[in-house]
């Protein structure tokens, strides 16, 4: 599991970034880059496209740091603006009609390291067909561990509709998966 920066630390890289100490950011993107990276992998379904998401959530945080009201925790925040990112670019893929399902039709048999256990094909598959906010709600919850007030509040809506979600995430899910094997892949 990553090692969480203490809280006061946290506080400090905060600081010294809005004073201009790059070396601050850095230490900021270390600590949340692999969340982020693995939240926008299961949002978006490609590895290429989740490190640009990534990328670009970590410019977008530097250029708003300003704006961060420390009301929730980094990385809350950080998922927020990566998932509203996520969000653009599937809209932005679905209206050029581009589909990543290439990869998506094999199991994939590695991960880069220090990601939580491969996912197989078909089961990213199945969430690449969900609703983009289904999909960011059961991402959020299921694979980022977030409770459902967390994920409210990146998600911007209210608890009773991330669960809403949730639920009909896993009936669709459910219908998609139809007889895949629970053993290990």
């Amino acid at each position: 599991m990553a090692r969480m920066a203490p809280p006061d630390d946290e506080r400090n890289w905060i600081q010294n970034s809005l004073a201009g100490d790059t070396e601050a950011f850095a230490a900021l993107v270390k600590e949340h880059q692999k969340m982020v990276i693995a939240l926008a992998f299961r949002m978006t379904g490609s590895w290429a496209d989740a490190e640009d998401l990534a990328q670009e959530t970590f410019l977008r945080a530097f250029r708003q740091l300003n704006s961060f009201r420390a009301e929730s925790k980094l990385s809350t925040w950080l998922c927020q603006i990566a998932v509203n990112l996520s969000l653009n670019w599937r809209a932005r893929e679905s209206r050029r009609g581009e589909v990543h399902s290439t990869w998506s039709e094999n199991v994939i048999t590695e991960t880069p390291a220090g990601f939580p256990d491969a996912l197989s094909g078909r089961v990213q598959s199945a969430l690449d067909k969900l609703p983009p906010k289904q999909r960011a709600a059961m991402v959020l919850t299921v694979y980022e561990n977030h409770n459902h007030a967390e994920a409210a509040k990146i998600l911007n809506c209210s608890e009773a509709t991330v669960s809403w979600r949730v639920f009909a995430a896993r009936q669709k899910l459910k219908r998609l998966l139809k007889g895949i094997s629970h053993e290990p892949l």
